[in-house]
């Protein structure tokens, strides 16, 4: 069935009334929309930017929602995340928040995956970020899409979000961990080449057919199969559409004006209205005054969440947590002009801080963080380093850079010359000589580098800890020894890359109570105004505990969200019904 979301609100009246209208489709968006169609709901999912999945079809669709189905019997309890959760966030978000999430997830992650396309898998071994918490695990709470074969959707593709280009390969061929892995040893396994082969000839052959990649993988497939599910339940799908004004009717009613191009309409949402457009990380004005000063323009999230919804629900009396740690999550990211003139600002995850061959110093040349900590601590390091770390650098040599690759250099021998040539890359062929391409001190480098290839001969970083927990020798190189993380830089020629602490999501929102219904200052709920997603202040409280700690809660949430709303507008009907009578 093809859907023409692009022109949806030409075919819709004026009245119309739904029982549940999400704003927003991300992941949590899309989760809301699907479990009120599950309740036989009618839906309408509305969305701004012309393709549905936010940042969420970006990422790596990392699941974090403990106790699910997927773990194993006896691996963990509540008492233990709970006890984890209390230990990582602390007083930065009401505890009452994580109960609710964590009492509702297994049930959410059931209902989704029995009832619609939506499936995981349990990360074989994928620890949690703070692995020195007692409380933490090394597996069972992290949850990943399953690749998803996506040529049934037909023209219905084109409402997914494409990937980030420089997370394919081959012109758009999505891989993930798993692919990489057989990729790199295509030429030293049997069962590795086998593997390529069949994944390189099944994209030629999706190309050549169905002019696009059919084979979805992470957080695309994820929204691939969230996508598939809401067209086969009938939910209402209706992009390019922006949310101007929302309007209470009295006993959780809302009036929603949306615009679609030049079309104007009004509907009702007798149920509730879910808001899950993402945060306010593309609107200026805020990120003025709700991000720490230093903090970049450069983002490698999805465009769309302008914070227009929450300016709406903050008219209705809805406002802003207050106590998180961080008002946003961060990573280091580079940036690097496209050949189109766009600009590709790159996530550095895990796939070099972490590698043996690698440091990261200040402007000064000096150490300042644990490489291998997770991307949103490495990023609130840079931000607390009064501006000597904003911006900081990777360093590494001519042996890592070629096994490892560094940020947008692919690993596994990567051409360096047009990295080069724009000034991405930049080389030297000896540390001093890079240290002045820098502008640093020739013998601070000198001296970050001695301390690493001394600490990579000891597998002991004295300095900062380095791959000194579960997570960060996870990250590292597990053939490499006596430290997966520790490795010398002594191959000349030598290289570097500017890092910035960039956002990859806004964790102040809005406040809500434990059915996600916002709330007014004064402690009143707003009836049937909800959020989820970014929308929905961090139950983390702009802490990372683990991954996938923003697509989890936003499901979850968008679960608990739907519930409560269509609980209200069966009581309605039953209501006006029982009036009737």
């Amino acid at each position: 069935m093809t859907v023409d979301a692009k022109t949806f609100m030409h075919r819709v009246a004026n009245g119309t009334e739904y029982d549940l209208i999400v704003v927003g489709a991300g992941a949590a968006g899309m989760a809301a929309a699907l479990f009120g169609a599950l309740e036989g709901a009618r839906v309408l999912l509305v969305e701004r930017t012309p393709y549905v999945g936010g940042t969420s079809a970006l990422s790596g669709g990392t699941t974090w929602v403990p106790l699910s189905q997927y773990a194993q019997p006896g691996e963990d309890s509540y008492e233990n995340v709970s006890g984890f959760l209390d230990r990582a966030v602390g007083e930065h978000a009401p505890k009452p928040m994580r109960e609710a999430f964590l009492k509702a997830g297994p049930e959410a992650i059931r209902v989704l995956t029995a009832g619609t396309d939506v499936a995981f898998r349990k990360c074989a071994f994928h620890p949690d970020y703070m692995a020195d918490l007692e409380g933490a695990t090394q597996c069972g709470r992290a949850l990943e899409p399953l690749p998803y074969i996506t040529r049934h959707l037909g023209d219905n593709l084109k409402l997914l979000r494409p990937p980030i280009p420089e997370f394919t390969v081959l012109g758009g061929m999505m891989i993930n961990r798993e692919d990489i892995g057989h990729l790199l040893n295509r030429f030293k396994s049997p069962k590795s080449f086998l593997y390529t082969v069949k994944l390189v000839l099944r994209y030629v052959y999706d190309r050549l057919v169905y002019r696009a990649p059919a084979r979805s993988v992470m957080g695309h497939a994820l929204i691939a199969r969230m996508l598939s599910s809401a067209l086969d339940l009938g939910v209402n799908i209706s992009v390019e559409t922006e949310l101007t004004d929302i309007e209470p009717m009295g006993k959780g009613r809302h009036r929603l004006r949306l615009k679609q191009g030049a079309i104007e309409r009004e509907v009702i949402a007798t149920g509730g209205v879910v808001l899950a457009s993402g945060g306010f990380g593309r609107d200026p004005l805020k990120r003025a005054s709700l991000y720490p000063q230093g903090a970049p323009d450069y983002s490698p999230t999805a465009p769309g969440h302008t914070g227009a919804a929450h300016k709406i629900a903050e008219n209705l009396g809805a406002h802003y947590g207050t106590a998180e740690d961080q008002p946003a999550f961060w990573a280091p990211c580079s940036i690097r002009r496209r050949k189109d003139e766009t600009l590709a600002v790159f996530p550095h995850f895990v796939f070099d801080r972490s590698k043996p061959g690698t440091v990261c110093v200040d402007q000064a040349g000096n150490r300042f963080v644990n490489e291998s900590l997770s991307y949103h601590e490495f990023g609130k390091a840079m931000l607390n380093s009064a501006g000597k770390a904003n911006p900081a650098y990777i360093i590494t040599d001519a042996a890592a850079i070629q096994k490892y690759g560094l940020g947008l250099v692919r690993l596994g021998g990567d051409k360096l010359e047009p990295y080069i040539e724009d000034g991405y890359l930049i080389e030297a062929n000896s540390v001093e000589a890079l240290a002045l391409k820098l502008g640093m001190k020739p013998e601070n480098l000198r001296a970050s580098i001695d301390h690493m290839n001394a600490a990579a001969k000891t597998g002991v970083d004295s300095q900062f800890h380095r791959g000194e927990t579960v997570y960060q020798r996870a990250n590292g190189d597990a053939e490499h020894g006596p430290n997966p993380t520790l490795g010398s830089i002594e191959k000349a020629p030598f290289y570097a890359i500017e890092l910035y602490p960039a956002d990859i999501g806004t964790a102040k929102g809005l406040v809500s109570d434990a059915n996600a219904q916002l709330m007014t200052a004064q402690g009143e709920p707003i009836e049937g105004l909800y959020a989820a997603g970014n929308d929905l202040n961090s139950i983390m409280g702009g802490t990372y505990p683990g991954p996938g700690i923003t697509i989890g809660p936003g499901i979850v949430f968008g679960y608990i969200a739907a519930q409560h709303a269509i609980a209200r507008s069966r009581a309605e009907h039953e209501e006006v019904n029982s009036t009737a009578a």
